[in-house]
């Protein structure tokens, strides 16, 4: 029988199977996309997450990210992370490194999708396997956390990204969050002559539209367009809890409040390494206490912060606050895995 079946072949699901083959246990990870796979997301990993990768030998090449810098026209507020930098990579390049060392493992990746999940005494079957435990990493409109009921309605107002990548040298190694009135521009530098440029809002409105509140950046990744939009949405998910039975959600699949602080790789990897610690220890009751100590600082400064930028005048104060309180906002970026 197989130890641990993932559903979900990114990188929470990749993680966790990678740490179960480096504990000794059969992993097995269903997948229905072909690798390397690319997504919406700021491609920005927090100092956290790439010493997480690095532990699990997954070695991501990529440009070094000072810090965190935040802009309002002439207005801004920078904290720089104390010790190791994050890292700004191509999200194609991180799937192939931690598919790669996956393989190197000996973690097999089934093509296939998850659907039915039959829950026995000591056994869970999905897509035509048998494991002892099934690990859902299936994203942030989680097939398995809507199978097995766990979906919980958000009431908040929803919010949706939108990734395109412009061909122009970057011109900082911090990550620039251009804020506005309807939405936030994330800039970061993802190689030597490469910048993403995500945007957050809850307005349905093209890549382009958004960047015309940031006349300056605008104009700065003007003619410099390359390759197609990626968008995610709505953003903001939640579980009734991450686990039910020999299910464990890990990833964007437990819930999800909002990419604002872009935590989002280094929290794949902190809930999956958490699922796989807790089974390998015989304790998976103890998972959900995990997951909310792991995701406490997250969900509070996220909604926090969505929670300033739906109201137009308190928006319009976040980045003159940074600037005058520097102490605050360093303590706030320092808190960010």
């Amino acid at each position: 029988m197989i130890d641990i079946l993932v559903a979900g072949g990114g990188p929470a699901g990749l993680v966790a199977a990678i740490r179960a083959a480096a504990d000794g246990r059969e992993a097995v990870v269903v997948e229905p996309r072909t690798a390397p796979v690319d997504k919406a997301c700021g491609e920005g990993i927090m100092p956290g997450g790439v010493a997480a990768l690095r532990a699990l030998g997954v070695m991501v090449p990529g440009s070094a990210l000072r810090g965190i810098r935040y802009i309002d026209g002439a207005r801004r507020a920078e904290a720089s992370f104390r010790g190791a930098p994050g890292l700004g990579v191509r999200r194609t390049a991180l799937h192939e490194a931690l598919y790669r060392r996956a393989l190197e493992l000996g973690v097999r990746i089934v093509a296939g999708r998850v659907g039915e999940v039959r829950q026995g005494l000591d056994s869970v079957g999905a897509a035509g396997l048998t494991a002892r435990w099934l690990i859902a990493a299936d994203g942030l409109h989680s097939p398995v956390r809507r199978t097995l009921g766990l979906d919980r309605p958000a009431s908040a107002p929803h919010r949706y990204g939108l990734r395109r990548h412009y061909r122009v040298a970057p011109w900082t190694d911090f990550v620039e969050v251009h804020w506005s009135r309807r939405c936030e521009a994330y800039v970061t530098s993802v190689g030597e002559r490469l910048v993403g440029v995500a945007v957050l809002s809850g307005e349905r409105r093209s890549h382009a539209e958004h960047l015309s509140a940031f006349p300056a950046l605008a104009d700065a990744l003007r003619y410099a367009e390359e390759g197609p939009v990626r968008g995610a949405g709505p953003l903001r998910q939640s579980a009734r809890s991450p686990r039910a039975g020999r299910v464990l959600l890990v990833g964007d699949a437990a819930g999800y409040v909002d990419a604002l602080t872009g935590e989002g790789i280094a929290l794949a990897a902190a809930t999956a390494s958490a699922a796989v610690d807790c089974l390998t220890a015989g304790r998976p009751e103890a998972y959900p206490a995990h997951w909310r100590r792991l995701t406490r600082r997250h969900r509070l400064l996220t909604q926090g912060l969505l929670s300033a930028a739906r109201h137009p005048f308190a928006a319009r104060l976040i980045v003159p606050a940074a600037h005058r309180l520097p102490a605050v906002f360093e303590a706030a970026v320092h808190a960010l895995r």
